[in-house]
């Protein structure tokens, strides 16, 4: 199963039409990508399913830890 950290008011699906996602989400501050990328420890040394299991971790944290309700995980 893959997953995609998104915001409740994002219009366009990750999975379908990341550009469009991807521009919507930094035009309105929320920069998931970035974000990720800090909560996860990830690494080309790691095996792709190690890899999967480190960033769906640090989704979970950031999802379990925001306060505004904003964020979500959506699974394809």
């Amino acid at each position: 199963m893959t997953f995609m950290l998104t915001t409740i008011d994002n219009p366009f699906n990750p999975f379908d039409d990341f550009d469009k996602w991807f521009n919507w989400d930094c035009l309105h501050g929320y920069n998931s990508c970035g974000l990720l990328d800090r909560f996860s420890f990830t690494s080309d040394a790691l095996p792709d399913k190690q890899n999967h299991q480190e960033l769906k971790r640090a989704m979970d944290e950031i999802v379990a830890n925001d306060l505004t309700g904003m964020r979500l995980i959506v699974e394809k």
